[in-house]
């Protein structure tokens, strides 16, 4: 999930570390805290790989006329995507499997990079993260019931908030979906291929 984050960044505009890492927190927002820690490791692996490149700033060049005062002689490293990134980039947001909607860390990311997708794979994804989606509802609401004269009220009212924000998911889903079938016939393309093992929407 990382890594593909910081492709798909890369690809909209070399950055820095510190820039990286602030637009990193933003794209993963409350789902995790990136450090340096795992940051630099990432970048290392995918400079390794050819994916990015690094501009080493000279250190021995004189400050510009307009540096604020105490400024460090050692400038920020800058990360570029590589044409071998930007092709290892586009082949991950090709992909429509479970990977890309199982996980829901994951899902948040893939669709931070939407505008980046084919149309009928963005599709795929949704479908596939709806259907998800609903499997734990019912999971939830079969454990509701199963667990209903066991569970103290305050319990039950914690399992039932679960279950409405999972209900309010699916109806996200589904608004997102119907969206994309309707862009898709306004822009006179063909409609993407529904998966037919898609369910119709119960909540």
């Amino acid at each position: 999930m990382l890594e593909f984050a910081i492709l798909g960044l890369l690809h909209q505009s070399p950055m820095h570390g510190y820039e990286l890492r602030k637009q990193l927190a933003q794209v993963l927002g409350g789902l995790r805290s990136i450090s340096y820690g795992s940051l630099y490791p990432a970048l290392k692996r995918l400079r390794a790989a050819g994916f990015v490149t690094t501009d080493e700033p000279d250190r021995h060049a004189p400050l510009p006329a307009d540096a604020p005062p105490l400024t460090g002689r050692r400038g920020k490293v800058v990360y570029t995507i590589t044409a071998e990134g930007k092709e290892r980039f586009h082949e991950l947001v090709s992909q429509a499997g479970p990977e890309a909607y199982d996980d829901s860390g994951l899902f948040g990311v893939r669709l931070a990079f939407f505008r980046h997708t084919a149309a009928d794979v963005r599709l795929r994804i949704l479908e596939g993260r709806r259907r998800t989606v609903e499997r734990q509802r019912e999971g939830l609401r079969s454990s509701v019931t199963r667990a209903r004269e066991r569970l103290d009220r305050y319990t039950l009212e914690l399992q039932r908030h679960g279950l409405e924000s999972v209900d309010r998911e699916v109806r996200w889903l589904s608004e997102l979906i119907d969206s994309e079938r309707k862009n898709a016939d306004s822009s006179g393309a063909d409609p993407p291929r529904t998966d037919p093992e898609t369910p119709t929407p119960t909540g």
